[in-house]
């Protein structure tokens, strides 16, 4: 089945290229959540804006990466959020709340579906995130979480 990715995919390809996948893995997994859309001859249209879109967000080369990432690294990043007695917050810290506190504390603007968090942040404290700032560089901010 040959599909054209309209997001990232890890270990498949990113956004704006044509995949040749299982039929199950397209019809069951990357169609329905978005992940995907078939391919067909008129798809070359999508395919050039979602590229287009894509080569606004990324950065132009390797080297301004590698500068956003020594960036991001030397950032202390704090974040308050609400939390209980015991240090549990309530909810759960989004990639779009550290989106905004990195650029609150005098970081570069990123863009929230480059934060990847390894597991749901629900303590206060500090805990690591990673931001895929190029398919070659990624950048491990240490984040701050402090109760209100």
């Amino acid at each position: 089945m040959k599909l054209i990715l309209t997001q990232e995919v890890p270990g498949l390809g990113a956004a704006g290229d044509v995949v040749e996948v299982k039929d199950g893995y397209g019809r069951n997994y990357l169609m329905p959540r978005g992940f995907a859309i078939a391919w067909t001859k008129g798809g070359q249209k999508e395919i050039d804006s979602i590229r287009r879109a894509r080569s606004a967000r990324e950065f132009a080369d390797l080297d301004s990466a590698r500068a956003v990432k020594a960036q991001l690294e030397g950032t202390a990043v704090k974040l308050a959020a609400k939390a209980g007695d015991s240090g549990r917050l309530f909810g759960a810290v989004t990639s779009a709340d550290i989106a905004s506190a990195v650029t609150a504390s005098g970081g570069p603007a990123i863009d929230k579906r480059r934060i990847e968090v390894g597991s749901p942040i629900k303590t206060v404290g500090t805990h690591r995130v990673t931001v895929r700032l190029h398919p070659e560089v990624a950048a491990n901010v240490a984040l701050e979480v402090v109760p209100v």
